[in-house]
């Protein structure tokens, strides 16, 4: 990692702290001052051109299918992937040809010269790019985005394109692909492709975080747009009810459609193990009692730790990385270092993680990740369930 890279990373833990409250310090509180500043102009310019596209200056466009938008109001740490990934499985097995539409936020663009070539030779734009046609996964995480990567390895059959412009990229999987369904992924501020059905996330742990807009908080829009969501699934649920919360959903949305999920863990996978992957896949108790090393580079590290925890696995230690941390092999190399000081037998990772760290060279000791999956707790009996009632409203029931 370059000298630059290394201070960038340092400014922008530092801001995620002084946002979270973990500093208090004179120069902490100036910052802050000058994050909340910078917040009032970033609330002007979005509810400005919502606005915009409300009152047809700005126009969306309909691509003549079922479009099911997936999104939330808060940047990170809502549990998203795994419910898009729940929710095209349960419409493609309902017969359904489904492509997702990613952004493939921190994917590796094509070189300059490329684009610049392409366009030199070319009238029409350059092609989203496939991540997976349905039967092969054609781009790597770098290339693809963590989550879309995710997404084409867990979901033969269904159709994963990467573009920014969205309005492209779903022409072009019904052209291509025959697409009749199209989940906008993280799509709740792509406003230019109108969706039929606008599904919210609101993660119950921490549903708004501190209240302010980007970048003094973590919300992208004010916290009154709850109104645009035809559902609110609320994420990370424990069960227990929140009347706080609902009330607030329910005054800025009356009426609205409440489904509350949580994350389940369901096994531990082994990244290269010998013999494929069900051969170095481990049930959680394997963990009861384990000596490990927690590392995560995801929005909300303390979901993860807690799991563990909850699992019985005795963590050693942990580090935490930004975001879409993209690991250097120095990076892994420490971690083993820090494995074996530490006396732990293994180190556990996100699955979101494990896709930028698979094709590295030495593994001294194994690596897991931990693989979660979505189980509706209250709203519907199962996924399926909401998906028919949401989806197909006419056969529902």
């Amino acid at each position: 990692m370059s000298w630059l890279q290394k201070k960038i990373n340092s400014l922008e833990l530092y801001t995620v702290d002084v946002i979270l409250g973990r500093r208090e310090d004179a120069i902490s509180t100036l910052y802050g001052a000058f994050l909340q500043g910078l917040s009032y102009i970033f609330s002007g310019a979005v509810q400005l051109r919502t606005w915009l596209y409300r009152h047809r200056i700005l126009h969306d466009q309909p691509l003549g299918c079922l479009v099911v938008v997936v999104g939330n109001l808060t940047v990170g740490g809502t549990g998203k992937t795994p419910v898009v990934e729940t929710f095209a499985r349960a419409l493609q097995h309902r017969g359904r040809k489904v492509a997702i539409l990613s952004r493939g936020y921190k994917s590796k663009a094509p070189p300059f010269w490329k684009k610049w070539w392409f366009r030199l030779t070319h009238t029409a734009e350059p092609p989203p790019r496939v991540v997976s046609d349905g039967k092969n996964v054609l781009l790597d995480s770098e290339q693809a985005g963590d989550e879309p990567y995710m997404l084409a390895r867990n979901l033969p059959g269904v159709i994963v394109v990467v573009d920014k412009n969205r309005v492209k990229a779903g022409a072009y999987a019904i052209k291509r692909f025959g697409c009749d369904t199209l989940i906008l992924d993280d799509g709740f501020q792509y406003l230019p492709l109108k969706g039929r059905l606008n599904l919210l996330l609101v993660d119950k742990t921490n549903p708004f975080g501190n209240g302010h807009m980007l970048p003094r908080g973590i919300l992208r829009e004010p916290v009154k747009h709850l109104k645009r969501a035809s559902y609110v699934f609320l994420t990370k649920s424990n069960g227990r009810r929140d009347t706080e919360l609902e009330a607030l959903i329910q005054e800025h949305n009356p009426g609205v459609d409440v489904i509350e999920c949580a994350h389940r863990p369901q096994y531990l996978q082994r990244l290269r193990p010998e013999g494929g992957n069900d051969a170095g896949r481990m049930p959680l108790a394997w963990l009861k009692g384990r000596k490990v090393v927690a590392f995560s580079g995801i929005a909300t590290p303390e979901s993860f730790e807690k799991f563990l925890r909850d699992l019985g696995a005795l963590i050693m230690a942990r580090e935490r990385y930004l975001d879409h941390y993209r690991y250097a092999q120095e990076d892994i190399t420490g971690l083993f270092e820090l494995a074996q000081r530490q006396g732990a037998e293994c180190l556990v990772t996100t699955e979101k993680d494990a896709v930028r760290i698979e094709a590295m060279q030495a593994f001294p000791l194994p690596v897991y990740y931990l693989r979660l999956e979505i189980e509706i707790v209250q709203g519907a009996a199962n996924f399926d369930e909401a998906v028919g009632r949401i989806c197909f409203p006419a056969q529902a029931g």
